[in-house]
């Protein structure tokens, strides 16, 4: 499994309640291939948050997004550096 981030922006804040219920009444997307959600982060204004998930590939939690209608800008494929 890959960890894949998602960026999103939103134009007006948000509360992660609100992206998760949007995710969680689409969460059949994510289960279907196989995507697992690990945590978020979120900008200061509440405008900007990147979502951290384990999947195979970037191109299937795009995907699922795009299924789900999630906003996001970008999605990525990444590597931990751990000091």
């Amino acid at each position: 499994m890959a960890l894949i981030l998602v960026e999103r922006e939103f134009e007006e804040p948000v509360t992660f309640e609100e992206v998760q219920a949007l995710e969680a009444a689409s969460g059949d997307c994510f289960a279907l291939r196989s995507i697992d959600f690990l945590h978020s982060y979120f900008s200061a204004d509440r405008k900007k948050m990147i979502c951290v998930y384990e999947a195979a590939d970037a191109e299937s939690v795009r995907e699922a997004n795009r299924l789900a209608s999630l906003p996001f800008s970008r999605v990525w494929a990444a590597t931990k550096i751990t000091p």
